[in-house]
């Protein structure tokens, strides 16, 4: 061999030594990353299906929520609901407090919404971001199926009080969600969702949510106390207090227009 064809070869071999060093190098990095997490969206899928089983039963149940508004200069106002779920897909939102809107009824069948007021004729449709009450959607009571509103990934973990979280960022899959964005804390050990932050279409915080006082209702400990803070305004909280939650098997002619009349 010639003495430039050595030098050639010294230098190929020098090339690819090089390339294999600074390779292991960057999958050493990667590997010993702290706090990285799979990127595959289905993993992200089922942390957000867990966390939703955490929060309500899939099956058919009832639930009462009363819920405290306060606001700066501004009386305390309660407000009282029931609700009837099956499936994640269908609700029935009834309010029982106060007396003089007692009658006022909501129905979601998908994402579809309406609201049944006794001195309409005919439901009136209504959006699920749409404001109930306070700090509190439509789509907060009627509709809390993140993993069927939301396309999930995880951007890292955090450690809280000594304990694990999954954050995750939920991007509405249309337009028709409550939310065009969700930031999502939850615990990557049971999969108990612990905060939440809420965002528009234009990306801007508008409001959080904190899930507290977990205890067993419909068999199992879930979260009964959710606070929901205005981000925009400080001072303006909405509290909902979660009790008497029972499974119910709910006949499905419940969740249609024409039995709205007939619920109480």
């Amino acid at each position: 061999m010639s003495r430039n064809g050595a030098e050639g070869l010294k230098l190929r071999v020098c090339v690819l030594l090089v390339g294999m060093f600074f390779s292991l190098q960057t999958f050493t990095a990667v590997a010993e990353e702290p706090g990285s997490a799979p990127v595959d969206d289905s993993y992200a899928r089922s942390i957000v299906e867990k966390a939703d089983k955490v929060r309500f039963p899939a099956e058919g149940f009832q639930v009462d929520i009363v819920i405290n508004t306060s606001q700066q200069d501004t009386q305390a106002e309660t407000r009282k609901y029931r609700v009837l779920s099956k499936g994640n897909e269908n609700s029935v939102v009834m309010v029982t407090e106060p007396a003089a809107e007692r009658g006022q009824i909501i129905l979601m069948k998908g994402r579809d919404l309406w609201v049944f007021m006794p001195e309409v004729s005919q439901p009136v449709r209504i959006s699920l971001a749409q404001r109930l009450t306070g700090q509190v959607a439509n789509g907060d009571l009627a509709r809390a199926n993140f993993s069927g509103d939301y396309n999930p990934k995880v951007l890292r973990t955090e450690t809280i009080n000594g304990e694990t979280y999954q954050v995750l960022e939920l991007i509405a899959v249309d337009r028709s969600v409550t939310y065009q964005r969700v930031v999502y804390w939850v615990n990557a050990k049971n999969a108990w969702p612990l905060k939440a932050e809420f965002y528009s279409l234009s990306n801007r915080l508008l409001k959080k949510c904190s899930y507290e006082n977990f205890q067993t209702l419909a068999g199992r400990l879930r979260p009964t106390r959710l606070v929901m803070e205005d981000a925009l305004r400080g001072g303006e909280k909405s509290v909902l207090q979660y009790g008497e939650m029972k499974l119910r098997d709910l006949p499905d002619k419940i969740f249609t227009k024409d039995y709205l009349k007939k619920l109480d």
